[in-house]
């Protein structure tokens, strides 16, 4: 299982997709505080979230709270930055790795990119462009980590192909 970090996310309409793709390919969403919205049940509810029960979320007040509940994240995480040395397509995804990304407005902070340099990661873009969105920054993520494991236990086929 893939394991989705995200790091004092601050849009709950981006949180709401990544946990759709969480939903959708079974990874796991880890939310790191401060977040920039509700995740209560009730919140949950009012937005309409009916694919919520789908997701295996978890919460932490901090990284240092993360990485105290999972130290053996650090033996195999990749950081997306659009300060990154290499490109995505340079990673060799474990089908269980664990992928942060960064808040919207700042990115990962500095002191984790910098510990993790030689894992920090981005999708290339024009220079011009600041950065994709970042609902659509994991989803490519995971996809490619998906595709280089070959998707494990999803379907590969639609109704389609029973015709």
């Amino acid at each position: 299982m893939l394991h989705i970090v995200l790091v004092e996310p601050e849009i709950p309409q981006n949180c709401g997709n990544i946990a759709r793709t969480c939903a959708a390919t079974g990874s796991s969403l880890h939310l790191i505080r401060p977040l920039g919205f509700d995740i209560s049940d009730r919140a949950v509810k009012r937005a309409g979230l009916d694919y919520w029960h789908l997701v295996d979320v978890s919460d932490y007040e901090n990284l240092d709270d993360f990485f105290a509940r999972h130290p053996e994240a650090a033996a195999d995480l990749w950081l997306t930055t659009t300060k990154a040395p290499r490109s995505y397509e340079e990673a060799e995804f474990s089908a269980d790795c664990w992928l942060f990304f960064g808040k919207e407005t700042a990115g990962l902070p500095l002191a984790l990119r910098e510990q993790y340099r030689d894992r920090c990661i981005r999708l290339p873009m024009i220079s011009e462009a600041r950065s994709l969105n970042l609902s659509n920054t994991v989803a490519v993520c995971v996809y490619e980590a998906l595709r280089q494991n070959h998707f494990p236990g999803l379907m590969g086929t639609g109704e389609m192909a029973e015709n």
